[in-house]
């Protein structure tokens, strides 16, 4: 491992999007990513789909061979208020990480710039306005109805004064094949934008922080169900949903295994702390996954980016 600086302060943003309102989103992230930059965060992190939000609950019209034409206006809606990678949405945010002197990590609804499809993605933006963007290599479950797997974007890591950090979207950590890809890469903060409010969840985390031997950034949202458009053609998905449909739970994990800091539940908050960047070297003593604690005389991973 290269050297790296001894403590990054990262700002965590637990918060509830805007749904279906990509400007609105937009105007919520630059508003938080100001109050974590006078904070002094050097690195500030936020959900899965922030923008334009994370549709909970609905179906969109789709069953096993059939559609309806509500769902089909719902899901334009929703297409309508993603963004294009390079668009104006992310020259603002770009420019907010540029003031604020931070790496910025924000989950989005990624309107293909050429073809129809959607993708859930999650980019990184440098303090120098330069970005990278991940696609979800799987849709999970119902979400294939509205994101296409991802056909590029599958493993980039952005270098930080920390050492390399990358991300996987939510269920993507529980493709091991996938983590190691990340791990290979020599990653130190492991950023998981997602919506995983139960508790099984939180074994899994503290499980990968102790295998990758990285922080693990577990980054949630709140969603109440008021927060849904009032006027959506398939508000029937809507209607039996809890009060509060997405508990958040977001908490970072070091890579012993332990809460650096609590899971916060059902508000929102700018989580803050300090990473020691000398454990992600130290913890490697007696286990260090793609190192000396591995076999690849006998295992051997091949990624095709």
């Amino acid at each position: 491992m290269k050297d790296v600086n001894n403590n990054c302060k990262i700002a965590l943003v637990q918060a509830e999007p805007v749904m279906f309102d990509k400007d609105a989103c937009v105007r919520k992230a630059l508003q938080y990513i100001e109050e974590a930059s006078a904070a002094q965060a050097e690195l500030i992190v936020f959900p899965e789909l922030f923008i334009p939000g994370y549709p909970i609950g609905m179906n969109f019209g789709f069953s096993m061979g059939k559609r309806t034409e509500a769902g089909r206006k719902d899901w334009k809606r929703y297409y309508d208020a993603s963004i294009v990678a390079g668009g104006a949405e992310f020259g603002m945010l770009s420019e907010a990480a540029k003031a604020g002197h931070a790496f910025v990590s924000i989950g989005f609804s990624e309107r293909d710039a050429i073809s129809g499809t959607l993708y859930n993605s999650n980019v990184i933006f440098e303090p120098d306005g330069s970005w990278k963007v991940h696609r979800k290599l799987k849709p999970t479950g119902s979400e294939r109805v509205v994101w296409g797997d991802a056909n590029q974007d599958y493993f980039p890591v952005t270098e930080t004064p920390w050492g390399p950090i990358g991300s996987l979207i939510c269920w993507e950590s529980y493709m091991p094949l996938a983590r190691v890809a990340l791990y290979q890469k020599g990653i130190t903060i492991y950023i998981s934008p997602n919506t995983n409010d139960n508790l099984e969840w939180q074994a899994t985390i503290q499980h990968i922080a102790i295998e990758g031997k990285c922080y693990f950034i577990n980054a949630d949202m709140v969603v109440r169900k008021e927060s849904y458009p009032d006027d959506l053609c398939t508000g029937e998905d809507v209607i039996n949903l809890p009060e509060m449909v997405c508990r958040g739970g977001s908490c970072i994990i070091d890579p012993y295994g332990h809460y650096l800091t609590e899971p916060l539940w059902d508000e929102e908050q700018i989580i803050y702390a300090d990473l020691e960047m000398q454990l992600t070297a130290a913890c490697k003593m007696e286990h260090d996954a793609i190192g000396h604690y591995a076999r690849p005389d006998v295992l051997e991973l091949v990624v095709k980016e």
